[in-house]
């Protein structure tokens, strides 16, 4: 991925290919109806490709958050997240001599900072000072269909009913499975983890709107960079009254969680999610939980139950059902 390519190339993603996928009689991805499957078969195919590839960055959040607790607390680890991410992101921005974003679009990139840069890291990391990586897991298996629910509200689109179908029993197959892993008792921190679904689940659906007019990686961009003067205050604040303890378990989580979870993971997933749609781009999350209960026993030295392959085809079977309603 270069500055060039990035700020060249994806205008005709974001903008010429729905309108040449659906034309004006078919509801586009969002409505669960197309032209027909040879008009969808190559764009699906990179546009599920790319949300594939954020959902494998998302999923080594939270093993890269716990290590990242070893070094930080949670508000200076969220926050100097933050900053590194914003500069890794205006770097890019500036290489590519991209134009400051249309003041039309800074209030949905206000709900995509809130969401997905502060909202979701913070209230996620604050769960996982009470909560294992597989405990986390059992909530955010239930993004996908809070993600599609709010999409659902926020475009009017109506996917089809063996959709709803299938997000429902693959969300039920992840709750079940993680609830099993953890012995079904809630801890502490699940009320950090729901209300961080609901914000996480409006960037995702703010941010697949704006990645259909600007570039995907210019939507997280710009959210980052308006977050910046936040993230240097927060940092502050933080490393002042926190206590830090640098290791390379530290400095690895913390690299990953701000230039592979925040900026790369989001980056192709609203490029993803512009090509096929934030329905059917959240269902691949269900995948999510089961890649981090293995990222955790890798390593965090986590057990993992004998169930876990069964769940993991059956999840499968529910996102091919997804992709295809």
């Amino acid at each position: 991925m270069t500055a060039k390519n990035s700020a060249t190339l994806p205008t005709a993603i974001a903008v010429e290919r729905p309108a040449r996928r659906f034309g004006r009689g078919g509801r586009g991805l969002d409505g669960g109806r197309g032209t027909g499957r040879g008009a969808l078969a190559g764009p699906l195919t990179g546009g599920t490709a790319l949300a594939a590839l954020g959902v494998v960055a998302f999923s080594l959040t939270f093993p890269a958050t716990a290590w990242g607790l070893e070094s930080f607390g949670p508000w200076s680890f969220v926050a100097v997240r933050s900053v590194l991410a914003a500069l890794i992101a205006g770097a890019f921005l500036l290489a590519g001599r991209v134009p400051l974003a249309a003041r039309e679009h800074w209030a949905g990139l206000a709900v995509v900072a809130a969401g997905v840069v502060v909202g979701f890291p913070l209230l996620t990391t604050l769960a996982l000072t009470t909560s294992t990586t597989s405990h986390a897991a059992v909530v955010v298996g239930l993004l996908p269909l809070t993600t599609a629910t709010l999409s659902a509200l926020r475009t009017g689109a109506r996917p089809s009913r063996r959709f709803w179908g299938a997000a429902v029993a693959g969300a039920a197959v992840v709750l079940g499975f993680t609830l099993a892993q953890s012995g079904g008792a809630l801890s502490a921190g699940d009320g950090y983890l729901f209300g961080a679904l609901v914000v996480c689940a409006a960037g995702y659906t703010e941010g697949g709107r704006l990645a259909r007019v600007l570039p995907g990686w210019q939507v997280i961009g710009w959210a980052l960079v308006l977050c910046l003067p936040l993230g240097v205050a927060g940092s502050a604040l933080g490393l002042a009254y926190e206590p830090v303890h640098l290791s390379g378990h530290g400095l690895a989580g913390l690299l990953w969680a701000a230039a592979g979870s925040t900026f790369l993971g989001l980056y192709v997933w609203y490029r993803g999610m512009a090509e096929i749609g934030a329905p059917r781009a959240s269902q691949l999350q269900l995948a999510q939980p089961l890649l981090t209960l293995v990222w955790s026993v890798a390593l965090l030295g986590e057990h993992l139950s004998p169930a876990a392959p069964a769940a993991a085809c059956a999840v499968l079977v529910c996102i091919a059902v997804t992709q295809r309603a």
